[in-house]
């Protein structure tokens, strides 16, 4: 009696066309021929930025800090968005009250026609 496995070990295997390598699994799982040439580590985009005042720690924004407040308005005099001033969502809302209440006591400008007119003398 002959044993089926005993037979097909003794057999070299015939060479696959695609060299050593095992064949990729059905459905698509794992890497293909193209990832290869991908560098690795971090692909594409660039990375987030962290918020100014999370990372100093800034626990208040204090609406009377005019100078750090000018930093968040544009030359407009508006309000920058998160996406230009990279605050979280916490602090965005803190800076908003903050640059409102300056405006409301004239420490800040409401509109850019007041800041020609300061720096004018």
């Amino acid at each position: 009696m002959t044993d089926s496995k005993t037979t097909t070990a003794s057999t070299p295997s015939p060479a696959r066309p695609g060299g050593d390598r095992p064949r990729p699994r059905p459905g698509g799982g794992g890497r293909s021929r193209d990832d290869d040439d991908r560098p690795r580590g971090r692909t594409g985009g660039r990375r987030r930025r962290v918020c100014i005042m999370c990372a100093d720690h800034i626990r208040y924004v204090d609406y009377k800090n005019v100078s750090f407040l000018r930093r968040f308005v544009s030359d407009r005099a508006r309000i920058e968005t998160r996406r230009r001033t990279s605050a979280c969502a916490k602090h965005q809302r803190a800076l908003s009250n903050a640059i409102k209440r300056a405006r409301h006591l004239a420490l800040l400008p409401y509109t850019a026609d007041h800041i020609r007119i300061s720096q004018g003398r």
